[in-house]
């Protein structure tokens, strides 16, 4: 990597009035590779699989095998490559350090379900990667051991939460940063994880389907960006948001950009409304898909795609809606109201800051 520092102000695009736009200064001493992660290698293209079986309804019990023959299609079917093996090759060798970005916010009901992380580890290892090389990894320790991820991976896997107590700074790089002031907050200013920035080679994204009263939808995005930040909560203070522009400014920073190579989504189970932390099952529904590709705008413009067709079907208010008089901060059991004005536009607008292709997408259905 250049280690020259830059300085980089990011103005918002036209989707934002100029009067509206936050003012980002971002602090790297990381320049791009080549070819970044994102949007990588196969820019606009989505692999969508879906099985039946992959998980009881009534149980939520989800079947390994089946899980991981999604993941084999799906791989081979975004790469051409032959076999499943030779598709992870190519991304991964065994000289690589990869961290598996999960999403534990919903846990112990909704997250990157353990299964899943499972068999990507499984996948890596047969690239010759050691267990020790390989972290599955999340901001908050709670969340992270509510799932028990070391139940389905081999022994020296690193399994980490960066923030041992929440709260604690140590985990982030103070050389990697975005700075911005929001509603007059006191600190103003969101670290990178220092593991990206420090020991990573690669990151493999790992994401739900999830609503989000804030973003609109909880995507590989906001995985990458809000997961690998800290101070980001910030951002949907009030009802009016700075979801759209904070997001995709902090998935574009390098070295997060250059080193997420790939997105899986886990959409086994699915959020319908109240998420990211929604306990309420009525909420929650099961897809029974996987979603694959190097481009997050891709993946995440199909996602909300996804979660607006299932609300629209329950008698849900759009994710689109931009009306205060549906505006309900006391409760988010009514999902015909919002706490915040969504803000799904994140992803057009990160599609502006070089991150995937919006409006060219192939979406490709498999059956398992």
């Amino acid at each position: 990597m250049d280690r020259r520092t830059f300085l980089h102000l990011a103005a918002a695009p036209a989707l934002l009035a100029a009067n509206e736009n936050p003012t980002y200064k971002t602090v790297s001493h990381f320049s791009p590779v080549a070819v970044p992660g994102m949007p990588g290698p196969f820019r606009g293209q989505v692999v969508r699989v879906h099985a039946n079986t992959v998980i009881d309804d009534s149980s939520e019990k989800v079947n390994t095998a089946v899980v991981e023959k999604m993941i084999a299609d799906g791989m081979t079917q975004l790469t051409g490559a032959k076999t499943g093996k030779d598709a992870w090759a190519a991304f991964f060798n065994a000289n690589d350090v990869v961290g598996i970005k999960v999403n534990c916010s919903g846990a112990p009901d909704i997250k990157s379900r353990p299964e899943v992380v499972g068999a990507i580890v499984k996948n890596l290892t047969e690239q010759g990667i050691k267990p020790n090389q390989i972290y599955i990894y999340e901001r908050f320790l709670d969340q992270l051991q509510s799932v028990h991820y070391e139940r389905y991976v081999p022994e020296g896997v690193n399994i980490l939460a960066i923030e041992t107590p929440r709260g604690s700074i140590a985990g982030y790089d103070p050389k990697t940063y975005v700075e911005v002031n929001f509603f007059g907050e006191d600190d103003t200013r969101s670290n990178l994880v220092r593991l990206v920035s420090e020991r990573f080679t690669k990151i493999i994204n790992v994401p739900n389907v999830k609503d989000h009263r804030a973003s609109g939808v909880t995507g590989c995005l906001k995985n990458i960006a809000y997961g690998n930040f800290s101070n980001v909560a910030r951002s949907h203070m009030n009802e009016k948001t700075n979801t759209l522009s904070f997001i995709g400014t902090l998935a574009a920073v390098e070295p997060l950009r250059s080193k997420t190579v790939l997105n899986i989504m886990d959409g086994i189970v699915g959020v319908w409304h109240g998420g990211p932390f929604s306990v309420d099952k009525k909420f929650r529904y099961y897809p029974k898909i996987m979603m694959f590709g190097t481009d997050p705008i891709a993946m995440d413009h199909t996602l909300a795609d996804i979660i607006e067709q299932k609300r629209l079907a329950e008698g849900a208010l759009s994710i689109y809606d931009h009306s205060m008089k549906n505006i309900d901060r006391k409760t988010d059991k009514n999902p015909r109201t919002g706490q915040f004005l969504r803000e799904p536009g994140h992803i057009e607008f990160a599609s502006k800051l070089g991150l995937g292709e919006f409006s060219k997408i192939k979406v490709k259905d498999l059956e398992v």
